[in-house]
């Protein structure tokens, strides 16, 4: 019987759609992560007489044909980079961006990751890091006699030096955009990986062009909204139930076909 194989696919399908919704939230307070979303794809299909075929001598056509379907399968798990709500820490290392782009990050293999975790500290060097240690390009350095730091909505990273009148500029943050955000490849630690997908990364700077501003002393939340991915929860398990009472009927089927005499 089809009905068994395409209720197990189903359930298979709704698992995984379960593992996405709980990874959403699982992540509902990490900053800068983007949710998710599952998109099914139905299965080929047995075409016990195909539409169009000819049904007489005369020509006549079969008009809608006699196609059984064989279940769904995951087509993609993509990303959505709808803009997160902003919360003030009130940190001067804490950066936002309040539209499009991301922070690149020099990994220690010499790649560059992708971020929108703005949630930056100083080293032992003085350069700005994420909390790995990792540094963001440019690398900047802040001098030890700095008393405060202002970064404006463009980037630029200003320091006020004891005995200094004027403020010191210690350098511009480089943002980063692509065509295709989808396509970056998630690695962990809110890091993100260009692909052939997503094309190569344009870079520029804040607040100029398609790219989005920076906001001192906040930091972008997580995009999940709890209430949709629960009731998203609750379809998927309702579904899941569903395809297994499939799978039971079919075998009740079956048994009655074995108890036959």
């Amino acid at each position: 019987m089809r009905s068994l194989d395409i209720g197990a696919t189903g359930m298979m399908a709704q698992q995984l759609n379960v593992d996405v919704i709980s990874n959403n939230i699982a992540n509902m307070t990490t900053t800068g992560y983007k949710r998710q979303r599952a998109a099914f794809q139905d299965l080929i299909y047995q075409n016990l007489k195909r539409p169009g075929s000819t049904s007489s001598d005369s020509g006549t056509t079969v008009p809608s044909g006699l196609q059984i379907g064989l279940g769904v399968k995951t087509g993609a798990v993509y990303r959505m980079h709808s803009q997160g709500p902003i919360q003030v820490t009130e940190n001067e290392l804490d950066l936002a961006i309040l539209g499009r782009g991301f922070f690149q990050i020099d990994l220690p293999d010499g790649t560059t990751a992708y971020t929108r975790d703005g949630t930056f500290q100083i080293n032992e060097n003085g350069e700005i890091v994420t909390v790995q240690g990792y540094t963001v390009v440019p690398s900047i350095t802040v001098p030890d006699n700095a008393t405060g730091i202002d970064i404006n909505a463009e980037g630029e990273i200003l320091a006020t030096i004891q005995g200094q009148i004027a403020v010191q500029n210690l350098g511009q943050l480089q943002m980063a955009d692509f065509v295709n955000p989808t396509g970056l490849e998630a690695i962990g630690n809110n890091f993100l990986l260009e692909t052939a997908a997503s094309g190569s990364p344009v870079t520029g700077i804040a607040n100029q062009g398609q790219f989005g501003g920076i906001e001192q002393g906040a930091l972008e939340r997580s995009n999940v909204n709890v209430v949709s991915e629960i009731t998203s929860l609750i379809a998927a398990q309702r579904a899941y139930e569903m395809n297994s009472n499939v799978i039971s009927t079919s075998d009740e089927m079956l048994r009655t076909v074995a108890q036959l005499r």
